[in-house]
């Protein structure tokens, strides 16, 4: 059985104490390799091969030096697509379509990030106060720790490293538990392109991760996980008054108004619902419809929803499984506490006794106040309620302690750009849901946290501003 380790000064090494955990097949729930279980011990080894490359020669590298060492990576990535997706399947059991979608996607955005290398700047030097001449300058933070979720491995570990690195910084990544090998894969691929000490993995559980965040050497931490990780985090960082990066929950509002295009809507939430079995932060999981069309709407997702396929990656499913025994038997739980006014009008169970899987969901008749409406399911769950006018829908949709992704689906331009001013959202998408691009800033509002995933202001997340001010003689 094969054993994913840590990479450390770019070396695979096992964990100090020999301690490994198990890696489970979600779709078969049986277990498929085992990982390093690191502890203190082996973080702060990590964290001191990445103190001493970044006061190396890698503090000294240029823009352009930067920019080819990641397009390398890309390059070495896009020739392992096959075998990374292999190992991202065997932790995740998600579609194969999925999974190639993910690494290409990380793929590119790492060259969008090897091309914003290059186009860090300070703004031009002036004179405020006479004889003195003033510059800024952007200069890397340092050390950073970085913790990415189980729900996008690949594709989260390079979001986290590709703008940390093109901004000369160093990094050691820790992967979540049960999904760490598509990532230590791509770094020992990184090994080959980078300087030892430059990118390191350790895998582990929270007390590796509280580790890592405890350490008084990592001068940013960058998390993407739940709500809950993250105010854990937060509070771990405050002794030390590290800088923050927090990509939390998500529990997206769908505004369906009743002009739209109600065949398209229904298509379009049947893909980008169920999408990863619904476990994603963006998810269109809560549809809020006018009530002229609720019906309508209803009814097609029923019928569509009927069509779908639930299975592990070689059966041919349109949905694959959720990423664990906890993360199934906490989906089932909302469903099983729905109150007695909700009604499930399709799915609202577990499929099959092997592996972690849960029937595509529909439910209807809740109220704001509900479990349902008010959690992130992370499930393939979605849930609608009824509006009579603009203000209601709105009252619904910023009625939640989340505020990363919405969308708006009407025909009408006022409406859209009206009603996008007013949602409290990090995103707001337009008759589409949950499409992204490397140059667009991807990042929420109250507990889904703050900083920004992708785009330059990514880019500059990782970086620390400097005020230069030089005497000039008269």
């Amino acid at each position: 059985m094969s054993v994913v380790m840590n990479l450390i000064d770019g070396r695979l090494v096992p964990a100090a104490s020999g301690a490994l955990s198990d890696l489970i097949d979600p779709s078969t729930g049986q277990v498929h390799a085992r990982a390093a279980l690191s502890a203190a011990t082996d973080v702060d080894a990590a964290l001191d091969a990445a103190q001493r490359a970044f006061e190396g020669p890698w503090r000294k590298t240029t823009p352009g030096e930067r920019q080819r060492m990641l397009l390398r990576l890309a390059d070495l990535l896009e020739r392992d697509a096959d075998r990374l997706r292999a190992l991202e399947l065997a932790d995740t059991g998600k579609t194969p379509d999925a999974a190639a979608g993910e690494i290409a996607s990380a793929i590119d955005e790492l060259r969008f990030f090897a091309g914003a290398a290059r186009m860090l700047e300070g703004r031009a030097s002036a004179e405020y106060v006479s004889n003195h001449v003033s510059m800024i300058r952007r200069e890397p933070i340092g050390v950073v720790a970085q913790i990415t979720p189980w729900n996008y491995p690949f594709m989260m570990a390079v979001w986290k490293i590709a703008p940390a690195l093109a901004a000369r910084n160093t990094v050691v990544l820790k992967p979540a538990e049960t999904t760490p090998s598509s990532t230590l894969a791509l770094a020992v691929l990184a090994a080959e392109v980078l300087p030892a000490g430059v990118l390191n993995v350790v895998t582990g559980d929270r007390e590796t991760g509280r580790a890592l965040v405890e350490s008084p050497v990592p001068q940013l931490v960058s998390l993407t996980g739940s709500t809950r990780a993250g105010t854990e985090v937060a509070r771990s960082a405050s002794s030390t008054l590290k800088r923050l990066h927090l990509e939390l929950g998500g529990n997206a509002p769908v505004l369906v108004f009743a002009d739209a295009d109600i065949d398209a809507v229904a298509d379009h939430l049947v893909a980008m619902s169920f999408y990863n079995a619904g476990q994603d932060c963006t998810a269109a999981t809560r549809v809020i419809v006018a009530g002229e069309v609720r019906e309508s709407l209803v009814a097609g997702l029923r019928e569509r929803v009927r069509g779908l396929r639930v299975g592990g990656p070689g059966s041919g499913a349109d949905v694959g499984p959720l990423n664990s025994h906890a993360q199934l038997d906490r989906v089932a739980g909302i469903i099983e506490r729905l109150p007695a006014h909700a009604h499930v009008e399709i799915g609202g169970h577990r499929v099959g006794e092997t592996g972690y899987f849960y029937a595509p969901t529909v439910v209807t008749g809740l109220h704001q106040d509900d479990e349902a409406v008010q959690t992130e399911i992370f499930g393939p769950v979605i849930t609608v309620q009824g509006f009579s006018h603009e203000n209601e829908a709105l009252s619904f949709a910023n009625g939640v302690d989340f505020g990363l992704a919405s969308s708006i689906w009407t025909r009408d331009h006022d409406t859209a750009l009206r009603v996008s001013s007013r949602l409290e959202f990090g995103v707001v998408w337009i008759n589409t849901h949950s499409v992204m691009t490397a140059e667009m800033p991807h990042g929420g509002y109250k507990q889904s946290g703050y900083g920004k995933d992708l785009s330059v202001y990514s880019f500059e997340e990782y970086t620390r501003i400097k005020h230069v001010m030089s005497r000039v003689s008269a």
